[in-house]
């Protein structure tokens, strides 16, 4: 609810009618611009709880106690709600922010700070996407990371080799570059292309230049599997990883860190003690993670690198070669058993397939079944190619454990981040990450399944990643912080969004607050783009 504000001159008024200079010193200070009354905080710092009301002049907190007596612009009455600060999503695919940039799917979440860039892609060169960015405004705070797959493919294309000198003193020079525009740090995607025709060396190179300017690296692992090579697996992932930060100096960060394929299932305990080891060791080692037990990518991850080398012309000419078509069929197979294919063709749902939508929501047991074939991990892997001929497609990977997803979750530097990029209701059939991540915590993880104290929570959603990024003025509710909040229900607050019908907004979020502006009122979204476009260094 909101209470009407007593009539009061401001300070400008006065000046126009005269009397401002007769005023002098009794002259009181300028109302709260807003006052979010009635509420219990919840900081953001792991703190307790507490009753108190919030001021907010302009886009900055001023005030956080007892405001009873206050006047304000406007106040929103809080009672039997959680004021906390707005959440920051470490892990966003930001790429229709120039289509999207309200953001409603993000800021209905709560989310009033978003960093995207990841799992090695993103714009390049980053200046003038930033710009652009900012003359549409923008719904959420922004800030972009520089994807080594894009700076790779920017100077070597799809190569599968190791760079010359000469390349890879470009490619150190577009990273120093988009660190001096305002990256936040370097992203690698080592799973997918081209990142994967990467070794160790290129990457450290890359991430040193990163260090230098004080940004983080944050990695998609080589392997989050059993791995199709040998000697390559989950563990060899989180070894790479962990080791770039040591060898770069640089502080770590293992996106969407998760344990695919159930051969590996149950291993969380291990890759969670080798980051405590690494801590110990003196790398500024994190995590972050989406609560599902689905992922999400191209349907390329079933196809192996070697046979992607080249691009797309290069693939379908190995198709055409038997004994290369056998080897790459037989590789589809084993993936599709052993890793993100569970096993099962149920377990692999499409999501956005732009050459036949008929088969989004559906699964790839649904298109062999419709096509009368046997559904076989032989068979999936026939329509993977299929699918890939006709120009690739987007698909849910039904892959992780509970157990595991739990055990991540619950790590002290395990920071919640969606993995979802920006969408509206009607197109493809995506992830529900995209749309409910962050209530999803509070309603299932927290109040439901008491994995996490709310407090844990809030700060996992919050001063974590905000502290990552080099933000101390966000992620926080404190006097002189960014006026970023969300008010939500702890008894009501719920992920909607489905594997089956993913286009829902969540509930029990009325209101969220960026730099001072209500962006969502009274459960209404509205879009006045108060975001900013931030830039390393600047907040």
């Amino acid at each position: 609810m909101t209470r009407r504000p007593r009539p009061r001159l401001r300070p400008l008024a006065l000046a126009a009618a005269g009397l401002l200079p007769f005023l002098g010193a009794c002259a009181e200070p300028a109302p709260y611009d807003l006052v979010i009354a009635g509420g219990t905080v919840v900081d953001g710092t792991g703190a307790p709880g507490r009753a108190a009301d919030v001021g907010v002049r302009g886009d900055r907190i001023v005030d956080v106690g007892d405001l009873s007596g206050a006047d304000a612009v406007r106040t929103v009455d809080a009672t039997g709600l959680v004021v906390a600060p707005g959440f920051v999503d470490l892990h966003t695919h930001l790429d229709p922010l120039l289509r999207l940039p309200s953001a409603e799917s993000h800021v209905r979440q709560g989310v009033t700070t978003a960093l995207g860039a990841p799992d090695g892609g993103g714009p390049l060169p980053l200046a003038p996407y930033l710009a652009e960015a900012e003359s549409l405004g923008v719904g959420m705070n922004v800030a972009f990371l520089v994807g080594h797959n894009s700076v790779r493919r920017a100077v070597m294309e799809l190569e599968n080799r190791a760079p010359t000198d000469a390349e890879l003193d470009e490619m150190q020079r577009l990273v120093g570059e988009a660190m001096g525009q305002g990256a936040f740090g370097i992203s690698t995607g080592l799973k997918y292309l081209p990142g994967a025709f990467s070794e160790l060396d290129e990457v450290v190179a890359l991430s040193r230049v990163a260090a230098d300017s004080g940004g983080f690296y944050t990695s998609h692992l080589r392997e989050e599997g059993i791995g199709r090579t040998p000697g390559l697996s989950l563990l060899d992932g989180v070894s790479e990883a962990l080791e770039i930060g040591r060898l770069a100096g640089i502080p770590v960060v293992l996106t969407h860190h998760k344990i695919v394929g159930q051969p590996l299932w149950g291993q969380a305990a291990t890759t969670l003690a080798m980051v405590d080891s690494a801590r110990a060791a003196g790398t500024d080692a994190m995590i972050d993670q989406y609560p599902y037990t689905a992922t999400y990518t191209g349907i390329s991850i079933l196809v192996p690198a070697w046979a992607q080398a080249g691009g797309d012309e290069a693939f379908l000419r190995r198709l055409d070669d038997p004994v290369l078509a056998d080897s790459i069929l037989a590789d589809i197979e084993w993936a599709i058993v052993n890793d993100r294919g569970g096993n099962d063709l149920s377990r692999v749902q499409f999501a956005r397939v732009e050459w036949d939508p008929s088969l989004e929501g559906g699964t790839l047991l649904d298109w062999a079944r419709r096509e009368g074939l046997e559904p076989t991990p032989a068979t999936g892997a026939r329509l993977v190619v299929e699918a890939m001929r006709r120009g690739g497609a987007s698909a849910i990977y039904h892959a992780l454990d509970e157990g595991d997803v739990e055990a991540i979750l619950a790590h002290p530097f395990t920071a919640v981040a969606s993995d979802g990029r920006l969408t509206q209701p009607g197109e493809g059939h995506p992830h529900p990450r995209w749309y409910g991540t962050f209530p999803r915590v509070l309603s299932r993880y927290v109040r439901e399944r008491g994995v996490l104290g709310l407090e844990e929570a809030v700060r996992k959603m919050t001063s974590l990643p905000a502290d990552r990024m080099g933000l101390p003025e966000r992620g926080r509710i404190a006097p002189g912080a960014f006026a970023d909040l969300v008010v939500f229900d702890p008894d009501t607050v719920e992920d909607r969004a489905t594997f089956q019908d993913p286009h829902q907004y969540p509930a029990g979020i009325p209101w969220v607050v960026v730099n001072g502006v209500v962006t969502v009122d009274d459960g209404a979204f509205v879009d006045v783009r108060p975001g900013r476009v931030l830039r390393r260094g600047e907040g």
